[in-house]
């Protein structure tokens, strides 16, 4: 974990979800890392829990939340958190990620692209370098 100061902003149309200086920046195996928000900088309005758990054999179990901007911008699912994460992850309780494929994510104004795969949330930035799992041939890394 380590905590990045650059500018981190989540917009699904008009609406601003998330924009924060004090994003946690998680680096994962053979993944892009992965951008946790504090919960003071989400805009928590516009999430209501989604159905369904997941379990991270590093962070423990996950939630989701359905994001609604507005009755046409609704996006399933969209986020995740861990709420009483295991105890290496406790730093990031509460915290908030977005798929970047789902939403239009930003570090420091530059567009963040998704990692491939569709469960997995990596950030994908310039600095970035590849390769990583997610696209199709990886599954089994």
């Amino acid at each position: 974990m380590v905590p990045d100061a650059r500018r981190v902003r989540v917009r699904l149309g008009d609406a601003v979800l998330a924009d924060t200086t004090r994003a946690v920046r998680i680096l994962e195996t053979a993944s892009p890392p992965v951008f946790y928000l504090p919960p003071e900088d989400v805009a928590t309005a516009y999430l209501h829990r989604a159905p369904g758990v997941s379990r991270c054999e590093w962070k423990g179990p996950a939630s989701y939340w359905t994001v609604r901007a507005s009755d046409s911008e609704v996006v399933e699912g969209g986020a995740w958190s861990y709420e009483d994460p295991l105890p290496d992850y406790r730093e990031i309780a509460g915290y908030l990620s977005f798929y970047p494929a789902r939403f239009r994510c930003s570090v420091d104004g530059e567009r963040v692209r998704s990692q491939g795969g569709g469960f997995y949330g990596g950030w994908v930035t310039d600095e970035i370098v590849g390769p990583w799992k997610g696209d199709p041939g990886t599954g089994i890394w």
